[in-house]
């Protein structure tokens, strides 16, 4: 599927899903752990609309305001989904902390663990095809709530963890002690979550992406002679490349003109939902740095 909006809608409808199967484990066994994890679903869903509302915000094409488009709108989103992992997490916290004060024994744990398994198996499967689809489409959104999901995975494998340890040691403690454990993961998680979408927000560029756009400017560019102050930077799934090109002084703009456009192609190429800005220079303004082709 190649819908971002869709496959977010999609995401909302397995979060509610998940919830419940995770919401009925919990009251089955009276599990803080698996409480606390159908609590954390809640977020997911949360999330998932965020994504989608991001998503479709982000489609709608440049106008007067907005001459770059919309597409940072999914940054926001991922930064908001970083906040609701954390209040999630928090909110784990203080279910375990209620747990260790009064922990109860468990009921049918068998039933409540296939249960809360069978949820996890849902979001596993949802997750990696988020994760995958996002990455190939270049939405953040959709790769910040396939991450997320896969937090509520490893919250769920611990959850479980837990659930049979306390029913093979009596310890009642592990029961809140381990969902303190997830919930400590599931912070380092958001981090990482709010550390990617504030990258994007303040321009953050990989050298490894512009020495990229570089190589593919040396095997492209005849007949010019430099390129130099590569710049590059990310909203969403567009990507904007701007560089100087050193062509020479006598070159006509017809010839430069032909280069740029052979540039633009090769990048396009390689560089999906690429926006190129290219300022021509004469020889004079050579910097002798960045990709000198002669």
């Amino acid at each position: 599927m190649n819908n971002p909006f869709a496959l977010a809608l999609i995401s909302v409808g397995v979060g509610l899903l998940v919830f419940g199967l995770k919401l009925l484990a919990a009251e089955i066994t009276g599990s803080v752990a698996l409480f606390s994890d159908a609590m954390e679903s809640i977020v997911n869903i949360m999330t998932a609309g965020a994504a989608a509302l991001a998503l479709r915000i982000s489609a709608a094409p440049p106008d007067d305001n907005h001459p770059y488009g919309h597409s940072k709108v999914e940054y926001f989103s991922a930064v908001l989904e970083g906040v609701l992992i954390a209040v999630a997490a928090l909110a784990i916290l203080s279910a375990a902390y209620d747990g260790f004060l009064d922990p109860q024994p468990l009921n049918a744990p068998i039933a409540g663990l296939s249960i809360n398994a069978l949820a996890s198996v849902i979001n596993g499967v949802w997750a990696t095809i988020l994760v995958r689809r996002g990455r190939a489409l270049r939405s953040p959104a959709l790769v910040a709530d396939g991450k997320h999901i896969l937090t509520d995975v490893f919250t769920s494998g611990g959850v479980i963890v837990a659930v049979i340890l306390v029913q093979l040691t009596g310890w009642l403690v592990l029961d809140p002690l381990i969902a303190a454990l997830v919930a400590l993961n599931i912070l380092w998680a958001g981090w990482g979550v709010m550390r990617e979408a504030v990258g994007g927000l303040m321009d953050e560029a990989s050298p490894d992406d512009i020495a990229k756009v570089g190589t593919i400017i040396g095997e492209h560019a005849d007949g010019a002679l430099e390129a130099h102050d590569i710049r590059i930077r990310h909203a969403g799934r567009r990507t904007f490349i701007e560089f100087h090109l050193i062509v020479p002084g006598a070159m006509s703009v017809a010839a430069a003109h032909a280069i740029c456009d052979k540039i633009e192609a090769a990048l396009r190429r390689e560089i999906e939902d690429s926006t190129i800005t290219i300022h021509v220079e004469p020889e004079h303004k050579a910097k002798n740095v960045g990709v000198v082709l002669e």
